[in-house]
């Protein structure tokens, strides 16, 4: 187990954490010196897990370390932890639920989309637009748990959510015309390749009825 893969991991791991601090109500932490509400702890642990999945794919080019694995788990790790955040805000109030629905489910539906064109052999790489999406996902939840300690924050963390919301749905339609040009120039190909077989075997079965039949004919003395 490499140090991107151990990351990717990590961030997995912080899902259930995050999830337990942001529903955990109006609980405060104190240690000593300072105190910090569930909001806040909760923020600290989402941008670390964000952090990770910035790290690990550094990481993972630089040191030449690009696994099967890491390449799986990678934006598994990503949606499960955008989808308990958005699952946890919507526990609390603070996300509306169709919002989480069209985004979680965008999320589920491109991965499938992408799991179907590796089926056929063709990579749908992440475009810009999805890279963006990400960025305003983070965005959007830093801005939500903030927004519980700095109420100002409260119409930046709503037009952080509508752009995620935008984002998702525009990379999706983008996606969505990727996936369906491979597959249309895949089956394509497939159908040409499958009629220059039967033609093929035509010409081949003609030239043996031809041989057969010449076979057949009498001969002259």
């Amino acid at each position: 187990m490499n140090i991107p893969n151990t990351l990717t991991l990590l961030r997995i791991f912080f899902v259930p954490i995050l999830v337990a601090a942001v529903v955990q109500g109006d609980a405060a932490f104190s240690t000593g010196l300072a105190g910090f509400s569930n909001e806040m702890i909760a923020l600290a642990i989402f941008l670390c897990a964000a952090f990770t999945d910035l790290l690990d794919g550094y990481l993972a080019r630089r040191w030449n370390q690009v696994t099967t694995v890491g390449m799986l788990l990678d934006p598994i790790a990503d949606k499960l932890l955008i989808s308990a955040a958005l699952i946890s805000l919507v526990q609390v109030q603070r996300v509306p639920g169709w919002m989480a629905i069209l985004i979680i489910g965008r999320e589920f539906a491109v991965s499938g989309l992408r799991a179907i064109a590796a089926s056929e052999g063709y990579t749908i790489k992440a475009s810009e637009l999805g890279k963006t999406k990400m960025v305003t996902q983070v965005i959007a939840v830093a801005l939500l748990l903030l927004a519980s300690d700095f109420p100002a924050l409260g119409a930046w963390a709503t037009a952080a959510l509508w752009g995620t919301m935008a984002f998702a749905l525009v990379s999706a339609v983008q996606y969505v015309s990727r996936f369906w040009r491979k597959i249309d120039e895949s089956i394509k190909t497939r159908r040409r390749g499958e009629l220059l077989l039967l033609e093929k075997e035509r010409q081949k079965a003609a030239m043996r009825a031809a041989m057969t039949s010449r076979k057949r004919r009498p001969r002259r003395v």
